[in-house]
């Protein structure tokens, strides 16, 4: 399956928690990896797009349809940081 950049994630993400989050800092809950949300491999499905960690491939981010919006969990992230 192809994967997109985490990018994909920004205007869900923003609808949620009313900000840009695809600059911000994960890191991984499984591996420790911090990368920028930007980085994760993004896969789309019609259940949901799912933000796998770019090391281990664990999902971080699962961003689903919620009644009238998006829906996000970020359960796989250990924190989640801005740019030092």
């Amino acid at each position: 399956m192809q994967y997109l950049d985490g990018n994909v994630l920004a205007g869900d993400l923003a609808t949620v928690f009313g900000a840009d989050l695809t600059g911000m800092i994960a890191s991984c809950a499984f591996c420790r990896t911090r990368a920028a949300i930007a980085e994760l491999r993004v896969y789309r499905t019609a259940m949901g797009t799912v933000g796998r960690c770019p090391t281990c491939g664990e999902a971080l981010v699962v961003v689903a349809a919620h009644g009238s919006g998006p829906m996000a969990s970020l359960t796989g992230l250990r924190a989640l940081v801005p740019f030092e």
